[in-house]
C-alpha cells in the first residue's frame, strides 16, 4: 500500500462506502432507462456500475489490483446506453496473483431482479483480498449493498460485522423542509440461529434446485425452500434471518461470493464450499462452483446432507 492509499483500518468503511455509492448509480440507471428494455437497463447498470467502481479504486487505492465480473475479456463488447467505450479492463491476471491486495468486485449481482420492476433481491459487492505475511491470502474486507432495500451489511475495523440501514432526514426544524438526504444508522450484524427442527434455504429464482431438493430430503427437519434473486440477497437474507442457509452448486465465480463470504464470517456465519473446505479466492481460473453459508449450528446436518446425498 502506498502513502496515498486509505489505511487498513479504513478499508472497511472504503468497500460499504464504495458499494453503497455504485449501488445509488444502479438506482439512477434504473429511473434514467426504465424497465421497457431489459437488455439496456442490464448493460447500462453493469457498465455504469463498473467504471464506478473502477475509477474509484483507482483514484483511491492506486496500487491494488481489481478483479471484476466486468473487467473480463469476455465483455469487451458490451456498451452501456449511450457509451461506445469497452468497459475498463482487470488487472492482468499475472499481475493480480502476485499483488498483495486485490479488490474483487460485482458491480451488479443480480441483473435479472435488476430488470425487473418491483424487485428488490439484486445487490452490489466489494471485497478486499490480502495476502497476509506468511503468504496466504484471506478476505479481509467486504461490503454487501442491497440499494432497493436501502441496506448495506459490511465488515468492521473492529471485528464483527454491521447492518448499515438509510433512513431519510425529517423535516429541518427551523424550515419545515425535508433534508433530502438519507442519514445512515450502523447496528452489529450476527447471523440469527435457526428455529428448531425447521431450515429455510434460499434457492434461485431461474435455475431449477434439484440439488437443494435432494439435500432436503436428506435431512431430517421441516425444509422450506425460499427462491431469492441474486448470490448477495441470499446471503444476506441468511444474516437479515429470513432464511437460514444457502446451498449452491450449481457454478459462481469469485465475485459472486467474496464480498457476502466476507460479511458472513464476520458476522458468525459458517461459510464454506460445499465438502466443507475454506472458500479460496484470488486463484488463477476465478470460477469457485459452490458455496454453503449457515448458522454454524445447522453447519454440520448440511454439510453430511450433502455428503450422503
Amino acid at each position: 500500500m502506498t502513502d496515498g492509499d486509505a489505511p487498513a483500518a479504513d478499508d472497511h468503511a472504503l468497500a460499504a462506502e464504495l458499494a453503497a455509492a455504485a449501488g445509488r448509480v444502479l438506482l439512477g440507471v434504473r429511473d434514467e432507462v426504465g424497465f421497457a428494455d431489459a437488455r439496456a437497463l442490464k448493460d447500462t447498470g453493469d457498465l455504469r456500475a463498473h467504471e464506478h467502481l473502477m475509477a474509484a479504486l483507482r483514484e483511491r487505492c492506486p496500487g491494488d489490483a481489481v478483479l471484476s465480473e466486468e473487467g473480463r475479456s469476455s465483455v469487451a463488447g458490451k456498451r452501456a446506453r449511450g457509451d461506445d467505450q469497452a468497459p475498463t479492463r482487470n488487472t492482468a491476471t499475472a499481475e493480480r496473483l502476485t499483488a498483495e491486495r486485490v479488490w474483487i468486485i460485482d458491480p451488479l449481482d443480480g441483473t435479472r431482479e435488476f430488470s425487473e420492476e418491483g424487485r428488490r433481491d439484486w445487490a452490489v459487492h466489494v471485497a478486499l483480498w490480502e495476502r497476509g505475511s506468511g503468504g496466504a491470502g484471506r478476505l479481509a474486507a467486504g461490503a454487501v449493498a442491497l440499494p432497493a432495500q436501502g441496506l448495506t451489511l459490511r465488515t468492521a475495523a473492529a471485528g464483527g460485522a454491521l447492518l448499515v440501514r438509510d433512513e431519510p432526514v425529517g423535516p429541518d426544524p427551523a424550515t419545515g423542509r425535508a433534508g433530502g438526504r438519507d442519514q445512515p444508522r450502523e447496528v452489529p450484524l450476527h447471523a440469527p440461529a435457526p428455529d428448531a427442527g425447521k431450515l429455510r434455504i434460499a434457492v434461485s429464482r431461474t435455475r431449477p434446485p434439484e440439488f437443494v431438493e435432494r439435500l432436503a430430503a436428506k435431512i431430517d427437519l421441516d425444509v422450506e425452500l425460499v427462491p431469492i434473486g441474486s448470490a448477495g440477497a441470499k446471503i444476506s437474507a441468511v444474516l437479515l434471518g429470513e432464511v437460514d442457509a444457502y446451498v449452491h452448486a450449481g457454478g459462481q465465480y469469485e465475485w459472486d461470493s467474496a464480498a457476502p463470504a466476507a460479511v458472513a464470517l464476520a458476522a458468525g456465519a459458517h461459510a464454506s464450499r460445499v465438502d466443507g473446505s475454506p472458500l479460496a479466492y484470488n486463484r488463477e481460473d476465478p470460477r469457485l462452483p459452490d458455496i454453503l453459508v449457515c448458522h454454524p449450528v445447522s453447519a454440520s446436518t448440511l454439510l453430511t446432507g450433502i455428503r450422503d446425498g
